[in-house]
């Protein structure tokens, strides 16, 4: 973008136009007297001669032209955006217990999650996000991070956990998320938990964990997935009972911290809910236009002192014969 700081300025350029037009006038009423020193200085003055009175003249013009363009002070603009965001941490907690491998989801219930988790975490713009996975024991996976490539990658590669690791450590989960988030300067915080089974590991009771978040400041969004109960035709699955979804549990850890519970049933239910929390913990974001203005000046300054130049070299020193 080129505009001039004073635009008042140009208001010289028309009357500047108006006094070279009254000096041309005199002076071609003055040249009606001119004195000739000798016949070749005629026969050099009827060829080029004309030229080399107006020539002159031109340059000056041009001159105070540029000088008065540059006294406007033209300045080129570049735009930038400055972005402003009241930025949001999130912690992924990702239930990968045995209970996972039921195929009431398709294929099962670990594939499901793992399908709309990578896509809420590639949905989201200014947003760091962590990820915590968890059965009998939690493991932190990634720590806040905004490379949404590296956390989505470490979601695909989510596994069911050994028999010997089996359980559902939900406090323990919650926990490691808080440990995670309370010391963060953004504005909002938030945990996603999403689990199909009840807490039946760990040290830390849900609640007391909950109660915690609570005192963080952090949210905490609870999904139980529970669809008809089918099981695989084979694992280890038949030789343990298979705990059922804690609602109950899961509702009160989301109303301690000012969250939701969502229950998932089929595929469909469960991308609504992650689309959902999308659109709840957005970020806001704030665009600002910046203008950086750079003067131009010496593009005009420069032009006006070689064409002053020019001009009284020309008319002082190269045609003075012609002229006098």
């Amino acid at each position: 973008m080129f505009r001039f700081a004073y635009p008042l300025i140009l208001i010289l350029l028309p009357l500047l136009g108006v006094i070279i037009y009254r000096f041309r006038r005199q002076q071609r009423q003055r040249m009606r007297s001119l004195r000739i020193g000798s016949a070749d200085t005629l026969r050099e003055f009827d060829q080029p001669g004309h030229l080399k009175i107006i020539l002159p003249d031109i340059l000056i013009f041009l001159a105070l032209t540029c000088l008065i363009l540059s006294l406007a002070r033209p300045q080129l603009g570049n735009v930038s955006r400055d972005i402003h965001h009241k930025g949001i941490d999130i912690m992924l907690a990702l239930d990968i217990s045995g209970s996972m491998q039921l195929n009431d989801f398709k294929p099962n219930r670990l594939e499901a999650s793992k399908q709309v988790a990578t896509d809420f975490v590639k949905g989201r713009r200014s947003d760091r996000i962590g990820l915590v996975v968890f059965a009998g024991e939690s493991f932190l996976q990634c720590p806040l991070t905004s490379d949404y490539d590296v956390v989505s990658k470490l979601i695909r590669e989510m596994k069911i956990v050994p028999q010997s690791l089996d359980g559902t450590a939900i406090g323990l989960a919650v926990s490691n998320c808080i440990n995670r988030l309370r010391d963060t300067e953004a504005k909002s915080k938030v945990i996603i938990l999403l689990t199909d089974g009840e807490n039946n590991a760990g040290d830390i009771a849900p609640m007391t964990a909950a109660s915690l978040a609570k005192e963080f400041g952090i949210k905490i969004y609870t999904i139980g997935m529970a669809g008809d109960g089918s099981q695989l035709t084979g694992g280890f699955l038949f030789s343990r009972r298979i705990p059922p979804l804690n609602e109950k549990l899961l509702k009160n850890i989301a109303q301690e911290t000012g969250g939701s519970f969502y229950r998932a049933d089929t595929e469909e239910k469960l991308k609504s809910i992650w689309d959902e929390i999308s659109r709840l913990e957005k970020t806001d974001l704030v665009s600002r236009e910046l203008m950086d203005w750079q003067e131009r000046y010496l593009y005009f300054i420069i032009p006006a002192i070689l064409f002053a130049l020019a001009a009284f070299i020309l008319k002082y020193i190269i045609w003075r014969r012609a002229i006098c």
